[in-house]
């Protein structure tokens, strides 16, 4: 299989370095063959929402732009972008080469969403920030918006598997066991591996998604 093949076969390249090293400098060179997406959300629950595009997380909304812009082949694709207590919001769009496409994301909040009336807070302090946070299996956020001097996640007590994942990077596993009120923090740096190595849960949630679309 070719090198162009194996790429074509991800659908998707993020204008970053590592990704970049997996596309054949002729696409790379010709801009207009790619199409571009461009997120727009109105509040802060949208801008730090984890962005899946065809079943890969790619990053946190506010962030893809600029060198983190999204370029995809031509073809359809879809978008999923995900938020802890809100409905999955997920579109399917074509891309045109050389176009420019907004996705204007919206999310809503899951009927019955609250948070625990007896908790434990946990802290993550993660680099890189924008590493997917997973709680029981569930997203919760990327690390900069968990993590830092101002922010924490209430969970429920007891025990939880925590993982952190992002492409390009080794995943972190963790276990913690909370007392109700308890306070903890799971601090470390990921480890720079193989876009090949990346887990499950990044590759696709496996959650049931109903279009979001307009």
């Amino acid at each position: 299989m070719s090198a162009y093949t194996k790429c074509r076969n991800l659908l998707i390249f993020i204008a970053v370095p590592l990704v970049l090293s997996c596309i054949p400098r002729p696409v790379f060179g010709q801009n207009k063959v790619m199409g571009e997406v461009d997120f727009q959300g109105a509040t802060k629950v949208e801008k730090s929402s984890g962005v899946w595009v065809d079943g890969q997380y790619v990053g946190y909304l506010k962030e893809l732009k600029g060198s983190k812009k999204i370029l995809l082949l031509p073809g359809e694709h879809q978008i999923s972008v995900r938020q802890s207590g809100h409905s999955d919001f997920t579109q399917k769009l074509v891309a045109e080469p050389g176009r420019t496409q907004l996705v204007r994301v919206t999310m809503q909040k899951e009927p019955g969403a609250s948070a625990p009336r007896v908790s434990a807070t946990l802290k993550v302090d993660i680099q890189p920030s924008r590493a997917a946070v997973f709680v029981d299996d569930a997203f919760l956020g990327h690390a900069g918006e968990l993590g830092g001097a101002f922010h924490s996640m209430s969970i429920s007590p007891g025990k939880h598997r925590i993982k952190v994942e992002l492409p390009g990077y080794g995943t972190f596993e963790s276990e913690v066991n909370l007392l109700a009120g308890q306070k903890s923090e799971i601090k470390t740096q990921l480890v720079k591996g193989s876009i090949e190595q990346a887990g499950p849960l990044i590759k696709d949630s496996g959650k049931e998604t109903t279009d979001g679309g307009h």
